[in-house]
């Protein structure tokens, strides 16, 4: 099968050949129609993670993917073949991505069924980003008539969050500069937007004297954006991986991460099956041209950028 590999430490993406892999127990391959492209695929081919993962060379790079399955390993009932389904590459070591014509992955988790109303595109952007907003809205416990500042509102993750914050209730200020970014964000439920090129703190210290609840951060500096969150505030960061990070007395600081359950990507198929969410696709990219993709996700794409194998 085709796949997108980084054949080791250093080395430029290569489109490649490898051998079609086979189920093991408890497992499925799925025939990808749809994958995405997340910030954790940089840092994989930036090799950033070089020292906290096993890497299987040549790793196949990928985390998110749609299709149908097509082959199921021993002991798997929940899904039989042709199935439409959709998840993220979740496994202790990096190689088996989604970047292909096929990814094997376990059926425990990182899996569920795709809604027949969900197109391939759209689940393929759904899983990592979707369950990485869920986690964050879970840890900010909103309230209606909270007020929340997301930072990297127009990203995939931030899209997500938007939508979920305000289902909750919340007043929503977004991050955005572009009139396409900010018509976004005002679509998704952000009723406040901040230029994410100017001092983001003053600005929204400007109109909320005390400071927001919540800051949800998905993107840049953390340290720039803390003074505008009140005190006994939480702090919600997807880039922050321990609480000692930051100084920040009086407020709580909770790193998140996403945790692709299938319960919780059922619950995420569900809601945007149902029309409660959206999940914005800004372009769609051939496999050959993944690298094209990565450097426009890199320039700060809105939404998602899908990959077609």
């Amino acid at each position: 099968m085709r796949v997108i590999t980084l054949p080791e430490f250093g080395s430029a993406l290569e489109l490649a050949e490898i051998d079609t892999p086979q189920p093991a127990a408890g497992e499925v391959r799925v025939r990808v129609h749809a994958a995405s492209v997340n910030g954790f695929d940089l840092a994989v081919a930036a090799g950033y993670l070089k020292d906290h993962m096993e890497h299987r060379f040549p790793v196949v790079l990928g985390k998110d993917f749609a299709g149908i399955v097509d082959a199921i390993g021993d002991g798997v009932s929940e899904y039989a073949v042709g199935d439409r389904v959709f998840g993220v590459v979740t496994k202790a070591h990096l190689g088996d991505g989604s970047f292909g014509e096929f990814v094997v992955v376990p059926v425990s988790t990182g899996l569920a069924v795709l809604p027949a109303q969900i197109d391939f595109a759209r689940g393929a952007a759904l899983g990592l980003a979707g369950t990485a907003a869920q986690a964050a809205i879970d840890a900010a416990q909103l309230a209606p008539g909270s007020t929340v500042l997301i930072v990297g509102a127009t990203g995939g993750v931030g899209n997500q969050a938007v939508q979920l914050a305000a289902s909750a209730g919340a007043t929503v200020i977004a991050t955005a500069r572009t009139a396409l970014g900010i018509a976004q964000v005002r679509l998704l439920g952000a009723t406040e937007i901040v230029d994410h090129t100017q001092n983001i703190a003053e600005a929204v210290l400007a109109d909320h004297a005390d400071g927001v609840d919540v800051i949800l951060h998905f993107a840049g500096d953390p340290a720039t954006v803390l003074p505008a969150l009140r005190a006994g505030g939480r702090f919600v960061s997807t880039l922050v991986a321990s609480p000692d990070q930051l100084s920040a007395d009086g407020i709580e600081v909770l790193p998140v991460f996403a945790d692709p359950t299938p319960v919780v990507l059922a619950r995420l198929a569900e809601s945007l099956a149902a029309g409660r969410t959206s999940v914005s696709v800004q372009g769609s990219y051939a496999l050959a041209d993944v690298a094209d993709a990565f450097e426009a996700f890199d320039a700060g794409a809105r939404g998602k950028l899908v990959i077609l194998p």
